[in-house]
């Protein structure tokens, strides 16, 4: 396979440009590509594998009620199901991949737990609102709240995104964030947990994602002074940089033609699963992670370091 490919004006080549020359890596998928933001989980291939079946829950998360924006699928879908299996309650709201939260829903229910599936858009206040009311009109309660949905979109340098695009992906993944975060807080209490979902595009600069660094970089900082804000309450802040997992995100990211390399450059040399990112959500959900706030937890094969 051909590692080079075509993006502007220029050729990249993964073995060459990154310096791991004559290094194999895993490829995980091949060529292929979505039209949509944020992606569709249904049609990619392969399937993303999202529930470790050797995972078994102990009551981490009993009787707890967690909101998980684009839980429907991606990371936020094995976030999920990870939370269920430890004995909490899922709320997910996610945009229109409807297919996609449908199947989240009727997986969650053969495992015995329960799911609220709520569509709509996260950059209208009043959507947070409704996630809120309806949370607690079904559960009573709410006490965890993972902040997972975003976009992102390829773009050689800075003069091609449009300001078009660039509000939207700030309104998508900041103003939702914040609108939802501060629907949310009030009915917290001591012990619950917020978690932000930060990448590790953030911490090495892709330089083909300028905006989506942008809104990743604020989160980092929204996490850090909301941690310090709310620690004497007990409540806990923290972020998760993802590496590149085979999620949607990627095929309605990328050319198609960089969808092999993905993750090549990480020390472990592959793109990961979305399971493999299950259990340090649970981690910070739950009391094993107490006395941790404000943290970014880089879970990213070794991407970035330090």
């Amino acid at each position: 396979m051909n590692y080079d490919y075509k993006f502007g004006n220029k050729t990249y080549n993964y073995y060459k440009d990154i310096g791991i020359q004559n290094t194999k890596f895993h490829i995980i998928a091949n060529e292929q590509e979505q039209e949509k933001q944020p992606g569709i989980e249904a049609i990619m291939d392969p399937r993303p594998i999202f529930d470790n079946p050797n995972y078994k829950g102990s009551g981490k998360l009993k009787d707890k009620v967690a909101i998980i924006t684009g839980g429907d699928s991606g990371l936020g879908r094995a976030c999920a199901i990870a939370f269920v299996k430890e004995g909490a309650k899922v709320v997910i709201p996610y945009y229109d991949e409807h297919i996609d939260a449908k199947e989240t829903k009727e997986y969650i229910e053969r495992l015995g737990g329960e799911c609220i599936l709520l569509s709509g858009d996260l950059t209208n206040k009043d959507f947070s609102k409704k996630i809120v009311d309806t949370t607690l009109e079904k559960f009573g309660k709410i006490n965890i709240l993972v902040n997972n949905a975003g976009v992102q979109y390829q773009a050689d340098c800075l003069e091609n995104i449009s300001d078009e695009q660039f509000d939207w992906t700030m309104k998508v993944n900041i103003y939702g964030m914040f609108y939802l975060t501060k629907a949310v807080i009030p009915y917290l209490s001591s012990g619950d947990s917020i978690i932000n979902l930060s990448s590790v595009t953030t911490f090495y600069g892709e330089p083909q994602l300028i905006d989506y660094v942008t809104t990743k970089g604020a989160i980092v900082g929204f996490t850090r002074a909301l941690a310090r804000n709310l620690a004497l309450k007990n409540i806990r802040v923290n972020a998760i940089a993802p590496g590149y997992f085979w999620t949607p995100l990627q095929p309605a990211c990328w050319v198609k033609e960089k969808i092999p390399s993905l993750g090549c450059d990480a020390a472990m040399a592959r793109c990961a699963m979305p399971y493999e990112i299950a259990s340090t959500f649970v981690f910070l959900a739950s009391d094993d992670s107490s006395y941790i706030t404000g943290q970014v937890i880089h879970n990213n094969g070794g991407q970035v370091m330090g």
